[in-house]
């Protein structure tokens, strides 16, 4: 069952905004794609039907629900009991799949014969070429070309479930461009197209319904932590944010339990100050991007800063208006997260539970050096997805 919150401070009101971020700043041309959905999602997320083929799909086809692991070894290394949400072991390798299985069981429904979608480390990608060629739909992807060049594995399972991937080579040839050339086909084809966005970013109604779909990560994170602790509650909830999907997931039925610290960690790239980097919070202002207000790091004049990161899927300029009013409201702690920190983390989860992380969630995993713990901690870490795509950046900057 698709478990929600339908009011609190941290839910989205009727306008779209979570406090003084959301909205959908749109093209007049977008105006009724956008609206139709505004008008629909609930509804038809809500149907009793669309409800039972969603946890089909989950269950049957995703894989759902993932493991909590207990790990053991990292959780004597840190002196605390750290758990990871297994959403690596999802079908396509990543937490992405919950919401595509969602959204396009909402395009179908519309009507919708076409899908778009961008992708900055391929598993958005993967998991959208994935659920078209379940559904028989025609699929087109834009990536990043710089993207393209490093996270070839999934360009490559793309194109094998029936994919079009389409370089976006203009700007830094990253997820920002990927996504401008995405909403640009949405614009040219309004009619039978749905944009399958990525994460929970872009005009409302999207950051509330992809948070809804990942919604499942926390829900489960509950009924797992009762059965294994005690406790639906944890002390602690870490995960990595780019656009901030997985967090999202992973932070949504603990909104309102002040008593769990949620934790965010930002791509900090080379340094926050070096140029190099992707953490928004530290270096951004609030601002208009990719249809709402946000977070977002930009020039004085108003101009996109260009982002970075080692890890495709967080190196984006903002963060999603849910995580915004996060940080925003101090709800969350956001920290900064360097690329050599990453690749550390990675390699040390790697060798001590026997997983190789994604580098986006290495991040996450790289805050830990920085907690002191008692060791009655309970943590629990999303582990959003695994590292098989990005083998040849392991490799090549460990030299292993």
């Amino acid at each position: 069952m698709l478990a929600t919150i339908e009011t609190s401070a941290f839910t989205v009101n009727e306008q779209g905004y979570y406090g003084n971020f959301g909205g959908a700043y749109i093209p007049e041309m977008l105006y009724p794609n956008v609206e139709e959905l505004r008008d629909r999602y609930l509804g038809i997320i809500n149907e009793p039907d669309f409800q039972r083929e969603f946890d089909h799909l989950l269950r049957d086809y995703v894989g759902r629900p993932t493991p909590l692991y207990f790990a053991a070894r990292l959780s004597e290394r840190y002196k605390a009991q750290i758990y990871l949400k297994r959403e690596d072991l999802c079908h396509t390798g990543a937490h992405k799949v919950n919401n595509t299985i969602g959204q396009i069981l909402v395009a179908r429904r519309l009507g919708k014969k076409r899908i778009v979608a961008e992708t900055g480390a391929g598993q958005h990608g993967v998991a959208t070429a994935t659920v078209c060629a379940l559904m028989g739909m025609e699929c087109i992807v834009y990536m990043g070309k710089l993207d393209i060049e490093r996270q070839k594995p999934n360009v490559d399972r793309m194109k094998m479930l029936g994919a079009q991937v389409v370089a976006a080579t203009c700007g830094s040839q990253t997820l920002k461009d990927a996504t401008n050339e995405a909403m640009r086909h949405w614009i040219n084809n309004p009619t039978d197209t749905h944009y399958i966005i990525g994460s929970v970013v872009g005009p409302h109604p999207y950051p509330d319904m992809v948070a809804r779909f990942q919604s499942v990560i926390s829900a489960e994170m509950k009924r797992q932590l009762l059965e294994k602790t005690g406790s639906e509650n944890p002390d602690y909830v870490i995960a990595c944010v780019g656009g901030g999907s997985n967090a999202a997931g992973a932070f949504y039925h603990y909104l309102d339990e002040p008593t769990v610290k949620l934790v965010a960690t930002e791509a900090a790239g080379q340094g926050v100050q070096s140029g190099h980097s992707a953490a928004t919070t530290f270096l951004g202002k609030p601002g208009i991007l990719h249809g709402s207000r946000t977070i977002l790091m930009q020039t004085d004049d108003g101009q996109v800063t260009e982002p970075y990161s080692i890890s495709a899927g967080l190196d984006y300029p903002g963060i999603g208006p849910l995580h915004a009013h996060l940080f925003d409201s101090n709800r969350a702690i956001f920290a900064a997260i360097t690329d050599a920190e990453a690749l550390q983390a990675g390699l040390e989860l790697s060798r001590t539970e026997g997983i190789i992380p994604a580098l986006e969630t290495a991040h996450a995993l790289a805050y830990l050096k920085y907690m002191e713990n008692t060791g009655r901690e309970v943590i629990v870490i999303n582990l959003s997805g695994r590292g098989d795509k990005d083998l040849a950046t392991y490799s090549r900057e460990l030299a292993l």
